[in-house]
């Protein structure tokens, strides 16, 4: 099974929404046997808050169903036993390379896309642009993982 972790600053709006994304994807195709996926934040500024309420509404809106989020900071237990994380900017790398050194196991999110950065809505107001930008890059990541799988 494959460790994958979506990260972002605050894990409140961007990491959650492109693991709740990803999960439903692979249980529908019948893949969540072989991924384990969740999110985490680089900085301790939201710890166990939930999903920011802008983006909740978002995914109310696309009825995507969730459970109460507890935004929480990765480990170093967590960083070494992913395969994959995959962050949304460039102030996510700065973080995760101070706190566990340059490994090519940081992926950009949209690498398989366009390799522009994931804005933060929190800050851009862009919830459902980001929500779709995040929903395309989550759909090319697994197409990716089963190709690279294969």
């Amino acid at each position: 099974m494959k460790n994958i972790i979506f990260i972002c600053h605050g894990n409140i709006c961007r990491s959650p929404v492109a693991a709740i994304l990803f999960n439903r994807i692979i249980k529908e195709k019948g893949l969540d046997n072989k991924y384990h996926c969740f999110s985490r934040a680089t900085s301790l500024e939201e710890i166990g808050n939930d999903i920011y309420p802008p983006m909740k509404r978002v995914l109310n809106n696309h009825q995507i169903n969730y459970d109460r989020h507890f935004a929480t900071r990765i480990t170093k237990d967590e960083y070494l036993k992913a395969d994959y994380i995959y962050y949304m900017d460039t102030h996510n790398l700065y973080y995760l390379e101070r706190m566990f050194g340059v490994n090519d196991k940081y992926i950009l999110i949209s690498k398989y896309l366009d390799e522009t950065i994931i804005e933060d809505p929190w800050y851009t107001g862009r919830f459902e642009f980001v929500y779709q930008r995040i929903k395309e890059c989550v759909e090319e990541i697994i197409k990716t993982l089963e190709e690279i799988e294969e």
